[in-house]
């Protein structure tokens, strides 16, 4: 009998380096948010403040979009990546030593996220790009599979983490920080990437744009990743969680980070279970159903007042978005030469921080106006209808059959 092919996926050196430092990263980056939602709410006490951390790490990407994808396609993307980390480690140091210092107020805590974010907009497309010159094109969908893993094993145990070390003080979190993206730094300096065969075309007004024609002209790609772009941006509620463990369910720092790693478990238990039965028949309409489901567990969150049924609802929620990210970054990834994936990468990353950190923004204007509760549901519900819409406006997605 042929050895699976997970197995095989394990003897790739290179692709447990890279599995390594990714979930390193990821998951310093969510220790670090919790500790930065916590401290800042508790500084403030505005909802807004929690909008405006996911809006200046959202800025960077969607302004340095276009130099992002030519950077990622014209030069070596594991020194890309390297540099990257050693930007965020010099974020999370400069968060250590101005809390420990006592100056990082508001308005510091911001510049330095909106530093943080510019190097994290570098590394997360480089980083998706990585990965198809890192194992064999027959790997390829599980290698993105489990990368999916490193990124959920992140979010479980990085909130967690963080949220149990900041009893010892922000500073103790901020300071682990550094060293864990310097360590991620190492990692991905030791990763092998099959060399391209074609030279990078020089940089002109067509090629610079070739990214966002690419995903235009595709309809199952640009329906595919609007309907995530529109539905995490109305549903997520990341953004309020310091809210809902502070004031709704008084669970305290530990508990906002079981809070942010709720969704993880959930997101993890889905990936293994795609992992045993992956789907094999209407693609489409599993995205979109895996849509709706998302859009209800956001309203269930909303209306709970019990820790257990939030965290149910949490769970749901990332097991939901798993479906739709394994199909979506599939698609992609497939579909996509590799001489354009940067680009294509940058513009998709693009939509996914969109979705993420301009969501927490949405997030915490809405809560800042009608209430944290309010907010969420009008979240959940607006996503259940993204969905039915998409359904109509996209047929060729919805017809989709399987990933092949």
């Amino acid at each position: 009998m042929p050895e699976p092919a997970s197995a095989r996926l394990t003897r790739h050196r290179s692709f447990v380096l890279f599995w390594c430092a990714r979930t390193f990263s990821n998951g310093a980056f969510m220790m670090q948010g919790v500790a930065v939602g916590w401290q800042i709410y508790d500084l403030t006490n505005d909802p807004l403040d929690l909008g405006l951390v996911g809006l200046m790490q959202f800025f960077p990407l969607i302004a340095l979009a276009l130099v992002i994808g030519q950077v990622a396609d014209r030069c070596d993307r594991r020194l890309v990546a390297a540099v990257s980390q050693v930007g965020k480690a010099l974020a999370a140091l400069m968060l250590a030593i101005g809390t420990f210092e006592g100056w990082l107020g508001r308005d510091a805590m911001l510049g330095v996220l909106l530093f943080s974010g510019t190097a994290r907009a570098f590394e997360m497309p480089t980083m998706h790009a990585m990965v198809s010159g890192i194992v064999p094109p027959l790997l390829l969908p599980r290698a993105i599979a489990a990368s999916a893993t490193a990124q959920q094993t992140a979010v479980i145990c990085g909130p967690s983490i963080g949220g149990l070390l900041y009893a010892f003080g922000p500073t103790t979190v901020y300071a682990i920080c550094t060293a864990i993206f310097l360590a991620a730094s190492v990692l991905i300096s030791l990763v092998h990437i099959t060399a391209r065969n074609d030279p990078p075309k020089p940089v002109s007004f067509d090629n610079l744009f070739a990214g966002f024609r690419y995903i235009r002209h595709n309809p199952v790609v640009l329906g595919a990743i609007s309907l995530d772009l529109f539905a995490v941006l109305l549903g997520g509620v990341t953004a309020l969680l310091p809210i809902y463990a502070r004031d709704i369910l008084e669970a305290g720092p530990s508990g906002l980070g079981i809070l942010r790693a709720a969704p993880a478990v959930g997101a993890l238990l889905m990936t293994v279970l795609l992992a045993r039965l992956p789907i094999r028949r209407r693609v489409g309409m599993r995205m979109f159903q895996a849509v709706i489901v998302f859009g209800a567990a956001t309203v269930l969150f909303a209306v709970s007042h019990w820790m257990w049924l939030s965290l149910l609802a949490l769970a749901l929620l990332g097991a939901a978005d798993t479906v739709s990210v394994v199909i979506r970054f599939s698609l992609v990834q497939l579909a996509t030469p590799d001489e354009m994936r940067g680009r294509v990468g940058a513009v998709n990353f693009l939509f996914i921080n969109a979705s993420n950190q301009l969501g927490q923004f949405e997030s915490g204007v809405t809560a800042a106006l009608f209430g944290a509760m309010p907010a969420a549901v009008l979240g959940g519900v607006a996503t259940i209808a993204v969905a039915l819409l998409w359904m109509r406006l996209f047929p060729t997605l919805r017809d989709v059959e399987r990933l092949e």
